[in-house]
């Protein structure tokens, strides 16, 4: 037997080790322990429901349970009237309603591959290679995080006004391609990646190219996943104000803006379309969570 275990450099006792059952270690947690972590997480789940719960009830309640004082959380006499007069309000537009929605979805899904493509692409060298000024680019990505919208709004309007792309589509979706933070998530996704892992395709004869689309995409699935998501809510939430002038060419967000300014008489056709709105982002977000938290949980990797 202990010949049998006798590797040269390597002590008996390690190779006793790896033949040995590895037993994993059970949490020790009492049934009152276990009861009132869930209870806590259900108290939090809960109050964090609350706004969303309130939408729902808001959308189906009469004119009279809106604006009652103090408000109630659940509607009493649940109506569809709010959603009639929605329909009735954007059929009387000039502008087909249609025409929003696909000024919405265009928007939307140009801003959003354009950005993964692009965030993606800029970090991949940033990550994985070594240039001059690497470290003072990834500086400057990093402190323009600071920056809200509001700040670097007139610098966005000049540039763009110099490309002449104002009061078309893209003055909405070039800006989205900048945007930072999808960046700087991608960068350190790929700083995950084994640098032995691309080695070997390179010495496969794989490019970069090759490298980047077969080998690095795939295995950062959880940032653009999460930056589709995070991109997908901010774009379907533009109105594009101060950047599209024509009416033909604005976005459901501003159709529905135009809807609620037009008093308390549509308050209710404002609160149904309220719902339509954050009811796209949620439906995306729930078909997209278990695929999120699936590679999330597998993806990690290390040298």
């Amino acid at each position: 037997m202990k010949a049998a275990l006798d590797v040269p450099g390597k002590p008996i006792g390690s190779k006793l080790r790896q033949l040995m059952p590895i037993r994993k270690k059970r949490v020790n947690r009492s049934f009152m322990g276990t009861f009132s972590l869930f209870m806590l997480l259900a108290v939090i789940g809960a109050f964090m429901a609350l706004p969303l719960v309130y939408a729902i009830n808001n959308a189906f309640k009469p004119l009279d349970e809106i604006f009652l004082f103090p408000p109630t959380l659940f509607v009493r006499n649940p109506t569809w009237n709010n959603f009639s007069e929605l329909m009735n309000l954007l059929s009387q537009t000039w502008v087909p309603f249609s025409r929003y929605i696909f000024n919405t979805v265009f928007i939307t899904g140009a801003g959003i591959v354009g950005h993964v493509i692009l965030a993606s692409a800029a970090a991949y060298p940033l990550a994985k290679h070594k240039f001059p000024g690497k470290t003072f680019l990834f500086s400057i990505v990093v402190l323009s995080l600071m920056f809200t919208p509001a700040v670097t709004a007139t610098p966005n309007y000049m540039i763009l006004s110099w490309l002449g792309l104002i009061d078309t589509y893209w003055a909405v979706i070039v800006p989205a391609f900048a945007y930072s933070l999808g960046l700087y998530l991608m960068k350190q996704f790929m700083e995950q990646i084994p640098d032995a892992l691309l080695e070997a395709a390179k010495i496969d004869g794989a490019n970069e190219y090759r490298i980047f689309w077969s080998i690095v995409m795939p295995n950062v699935k959880p940032a653009w996943l999460t930056l589709i998501i995070l991109l997908f809510q901010i774009l379907w939430g533009s109105d594009g104000n101060g950047f599209i002038y024509s009416e033909q060419l604005k976005t459901l967000h501003f159709a529905s803006n135009q809807i609620i300014m037009g008093g308390i008489a549509r308050a209710g056709a404002g609160a149904a379309v309220a719902l339509i709105l954050m009811s796209v982002p949620i439906i995306l977000f729930v078909f997209s969570q278990s695929r999120i938290i699936e590679t999330m949980a597998t993806s990690g990797m290390k040298d």
